[in-house]
């Protein structure tokens, strides 16, 4: 990794605070009083038999925009923190790995509308006549279409890094906190990045649909940018709809320019090269933020006391950790081995009654014919979802390859992919639906685009983000060899680009799924047209009163599950193992 060398650089005078940290300050606390004063509006009564209604008057555009944000950046954070421990657990632990990875390919295999489903039944049930329970009720659902991906980037990140990185962590004995943050999170920090901000975007889609959604006959509907758009197309407002879009372009293109075209910046230090790039990235918001010595005043100040008061805990916890090893108790241990069990023991009859509850839900309300129809429906889903994956990587390998190597390309076309990976897709869909409805188009062959909408940007983020962490002296190498063409492709580019192309078109099918239950079900106005397929059976039942529709959609939530399982075990995990083994920088 680089580091500057900081003995070569002249030394800086004392900063003091001037008027960019006037405006910075003033930034946060406006900041700071937006979230509190729109945050208001979450916990206001709610009554579920008389929905909240949405207007379409332009001036409550703002106010959406902020709720759908705060929606979105709650449950970024506990994706952050769900995708450091739990991908850290699994590439650290064989036996947490083999829980874990089945897991997270079951989870990410649940369509988001069924997360949905279950989700607001619950948090409305735990906080009646609040608006709390149905906001609690997106945030973990958006937290369930943005978590899988990066905790997957992370984890294959962690477990292909360098031996010899290893090797040197061990020799300078450095704790399992530093080797974390010294270590493993920034050599990592190229593919979380990409894999955050691929995420973030699909964030988009699961907020816009838990905004405005039918679930068992009840209509539910949260002040956000997603029920504007819903309104304005169910009302064939087509300039309120054009002014949803242009509101949700905006907010895309602030969060990239002061976000993550920072954390871009920011991380080109931790590309593990020896020779720097000609044309490393840049951002304006980074080389501001830079210029203020606020974040450094915070940082002495507050940061780096309280970093040393944790280090001063942790050397006495160590030393006290020494002495009950000198004089050991077995008390403690089968304290903890007795609550472990006791919290296997709860975790495994929870599954059993939850189990059971399916099984009574089903039983005697789905027949046999019904459910081999349901499969029969999964297998057409199933081609589509093949079809996309394999043409997304065809078109989107050699662009991801061609902005990741040319810096100055990405500066221009990353913020363009960020704007598309993003833009919800569901909105999309009311861009593209009525000309499917113009032309009349076959939506059988239609929806297989809509579903690209959605999909597609999972393989171009990772092969951009594995285009960019090749090293710069492996580019120099193969430049002075000659190499060009399809050998530069065979022996540098694709064994470089070959992990990150698997955690995207791994987490590219299971969104093709989730996709599939939009787009095989598409309306605008008063016109719906649909594909047969397993996404447009899913999203018919969710829409349907407690009973039958509840017993459909556990069978339909579980058929998708069960393809989408099988097929990372058969593919996706052995492609997982081989890039393991085969294709590490040492």
């Amino acid at each position: 990794m680089k580091f500057n060398a900081t003995q070569l650089s002249a030394p800086e005078g004392r900063r003091s605070l001037g008027w960019i940290d006037i405006v910075a300050l003033a930034a946060i606390l406006g900041l700071l009083w937006t979230i509190l004063k729109s945050g208001e509006g979450m916990v206001v009564h709610f009554d579920s038999s008389q929905p909240l209604s949405i207007s379409t008057n332009l001036a409550n555009i703002p106010y959406y925009a902020v709720r759908t944000l705060i929606r979105m950046w709650i449950a970024f954070g506990f994706s952050l923190l769900f995708t450091f421990s739990v991908g850290y657990a699994a590439a650290k632990n064989p036996i947490a790995r083999s829980i874990i990875l089945p897991f997270m390919d079951v989870m990410q295999s649940i369509p988001v509308l069924s997360f949905l489903t279950v989700f607001m039944a619950f948090f409305v049930s735990l906080f009646p006549g609040s608006l709390l329970g149905p906001e609690l009720a997106s945030v973990v659902t958006v937290f369930t279409g943005q978590v899988w991906n990066m905790a997957f980037g992370f984890y294959h990140s962690m477990v292909t890094i360098p031996q010899d990185l290893h090797e040197a962590a061990t020799n300078y004995r450095l704790t399992n906190w530093q080797r974390f943050t010294k270590l493993e999170v920034p050599a990592s920090m190229h593919s979380l990045i990409w894999n955050s901000m691929m995420s973030f975007g699909a964030g988009w889609f699961a907020v816009s649909a838990s905004e405005a959604i039918a679930v068992m006959g009840k209509n539910v509907q949260l002040p956000g940018l997603g029920s504007f758009m819903f309104a304005a197309v169910n009302s064939g407002d087509g300039w309120a709809a054009f002014w949803a879009v242009a509101a949700m372009l905006f907010v895309i293109i602030a969060t990239d320019q002061l976000v993550w075209r920072p954390l871009l910046a920011w991380a080109d230090k931790f590309k593990m090269e020896l020779t720097e790039s000609a044309h490393p990235p840049t951002s304006w918001f980074y080389n501001l933020i830079r210029r203020t010595y606020l974040f450094d005043w915070i940082g002495e100040r507050v940061l780096i006391p309280l970093a040393d008061r944790y280090q001063d805990i942790q050397r006495r916890l160590i030393a006290k950790r020494v002495e009950d090893l000198e004089k050991p108790s077995r008390s403690g241990g089968y304290f903890w081995r007795v609550v472990g069990i006791l919290l296997l023991v709860g975790l495994v009859l929870e599954v059993l009654l939850g189990a059971r509850a399916g099984f009574d839900a089903v039983y005697k309300r789905i027949s046999l014919h019904e459910i081999l129809h349901i499969f029969g429906l999964g297998f057409v889903t199933l081609g589509r979802v093949l079809a996309v994956t394999i043409l997304s990587t065809l078109i989107w390998t050699p662009i991801g390859v061609w902005i990741g190597s040319n810096p100055r390309t990405a500066r221009i076309a990353q913020p363009l992919v960020q704007i598309f990976a993003s833009f919800p897709v569901n909105m999309t869909f009311a861009l593209v639906v009525p000309l499917f409805v113009i032309y009349q188009i076959d939506m059988n062959w239609g929806c297989i685009l809509l579903i690209a909408l959605g999909a597609q940007w999972y393989i171009l983020f990772n092969v951009i983000a594995g285009a960019m962490a090749i090293p710069n002296d492996l580019k120099e190498a193969a430049k002075n060899y000659g190499l060009k063409g399809w050998p530069l492709w065979r022996t540098l580019i694709l064994p470089a680009i070959f992990p990150f192309w698997i955690t995207g078109a791994c987490t590219a099918a299971g969104g093709a799924w989730n996709a599939t239950i939009l787009a095989e079900v598409a309306t605008w106005g008063d016109k719906t047209i649909r594909a047969t397929g397993l996404g447009a059976y899913i999203a018919d039942v969710s829409a349907q009163p407690e009973g039958t529709g509840t017993a459909a959609l556990i069978c339909g939530t579980g058929v998708m599950a069960l393809f989408v399982v099988v097929i990372n075990n058969l593919v996706w995990r052995r492609l997982y193992r081989y890039a393991e083994k085969r294709f590490h920088l040492d």
